[in-house]
């Protein structure tokens, strides 16, 4: 009976939440009824797992998210938060009420909000500062917060599958160029129900409500490498000052570290953007994307430099890149600048003629130069603002005071049809655009990046079939 009862503890210690059973155990009880509190939630979803996990086998796939998940969990509770469930690549957390330091409790109800959400918007930020150390396998760093054996061990083992794939003569470069681990977070703020959810036996401590929905949501559509935040989390911050107090600390770091971002405006910083949700009936969320990495240009351009060098996949994986991040000014500036150095010659011209054909050979006839007169960053601004036009929401029309039958017919009938060949209509550009337009634009560009590597290696063999 003793040795079934060390087992029942130890089962109880390896598989139950410590900080959960630490703060009922302060309670004196168990919180068996559900209360509404104001909460703070985060989700984090590592961005093209499936592509990476293709490098690992399977025990170092699991090795390798033990010990990013024990950063990540150390980084959540230096801030108080509390992990709430792993799923695979993803995970979610809270700040709440009632697993916080009792001491918090106390403060004033201003005073609760401020921190909750002071605390949730740097564990976002730090978790994807975390994500650029593990890469760099920055041992001693991300050890800092570390602090029980079997963790250290964790991250340790982590960090070395990473450090032997980097040092390995015959995958070394591939490994920098490719493996390049990558969040996306979401986050937002708000009234939720929290306590025991589920059946006797199999209880979990939980929350429900939209603020759970609009962080997933977040996350699900936020820039990769990024952080995505509810409008009503974003005016939270930044009527705290929490977000002036960001936005100063963010570019000073960038300006130490020489980058392009030492000039990012604070409307670059929380970028507020409309996004729409097609499996939700076109539902549309203000929100705004915020940047996290005061290098990030930088940080990029090393890798897509590594990719270059890596042929025909490399050239595939660099356009996907800079399709994740053709909205960003600062990088697609950076890489215009790096592709010259290299000399990557992008036919700034040919890419005109692509998505504006009538404009560029009016242009040409006068003479003007459009290699010149376009950067890259204003060419995808020119395929964003099609793509956006593409978008029309659909038109509701006007309420009609039922007077009989066949008059209600007609005026329905005029309707449909009108709304028919409107769509019909959007339905042709946006073929044309997504089969068409973007396509040859985006294989314009790996073009040029083969034909530059063609010609770095001397072998063109390898690309005829392409």
């Amino acid at each position: 009976m003793a040795d079934q009862a060390s087992l029942l503890k130890e089962i109880e210690q390896y598989y139950l939440p410590r900080q959960l059973v630490a703060a009922i155990y302060d309670r004196g009880q168990i919180p068996r009824f559900s209360q509404e509190s104001r909460v703070g939630v985060g989700f984090i979803d590592i961005a093209d797992y499936t592509f990476l996990s293709k490098f690992l086998s399977p025990m170092e796939n699991q090795t390798l998210l033990n010990g990013l998940y024990t950063a990540f969990q150390s980084v959540l509770e230096s801030h108080g938060g509390y992990l709430n469930k792993i799923e695979g690549d993803s995970l979610m957390f809270q700040f709440d009420t009632v697993l916080m330091d009792p001491k918090l409790t106390s403060l004033p109800a201003e005073d609760l909000e401020r921190h909750i959400a002071k605390e949730l918007f740097f564990t976002c930020v730090e978790m994807q500062r975390v994500c650029v150390f593990f890469n760099e396998a920055k041992e001693s760093f991300l050890l800092k917060k570390v602090l029980s054996e079997e963790r250290k061990r964790a991250l340790v083992d982590a960090l070395t599958i990473i450090k032997t794939l980097r040092e390995r003569p015959d995958v070394a470069e591939t490994m920098r160029a490719f493996f390049q681990i990558r969040i996306r977070v979401g986050a937002s703020l708000g009234h939720v129900t929290i306590g025991n959810f589920g059946p006797e036996g199999a209880k979990h401590w939980d929350i429900i409500g939209m603020p759970v929905i609009d962080a997933k949501r977040m996350e699900s559509t936020s820039p990769v490498g990024g952080l995505r935040i509810s409008e009503e989390y974003f005016k939270s911050l930044d009527a705290m000052g929490i977000a002036d107090d960001y936005c100063q600390r963010f570019r000073r770091e960038a300006q130490a570290h020489g980058s392009r971002y030492a000039a990012i405006t604070k409307d670059e910083i929380f970028a507020f953007k409309k996004v729409t949700l097609n499996e939700k009936k076109g539902a549309v969320y203000n929100t705004y994307s915020v940047q996290v990495n005061p290098q990030f240009p930088e940080t990029l351009g090393k890798q897509i430099e590594s990719l270059l060098d890596q042929g025909p996949m490399g050239a595939d994986r660099i356009i996907q890149l800079i399709q994740y991040f053709r909205g960003n000014r600062y990088v697609l500036d950076h890489l215009e600048e790096l592709f010259a150095a290299k000399g990557v010659q992008l036919r700034k011209a040919s890419l005109i003629a692509i998505l504006a054909p009538k404009k560029a050979k009016l242009w040409a006839d006068e003479g003007v130069d459009l290699e010149a007169k376009f950067t890259l960053n204003r060419i995808f601004q020119i395929l964003g603002r099609h793509q956006d036009s593409l978008k029309s929401p659909r038109e509701e029309g006007a309420h009609e005071t039922f007077l009989s039958y066949q008059q209600s017919m007609v005026h329905k009938s005029r309707s449909v049809l009108s709304e028919y060949r409107r769509h019909r209509t959007s339905l042709i550009q946006r073929t044309h655009f997504h089969e068409v337009v973007a396509p040859l634009v985006y294989h314009s560009l790996k073009a040029s990046i083969l034909e530059y590597q063609t010609r770095e290696t001397g072998d063109a063999e390898d690309l005829l079939e392409l």
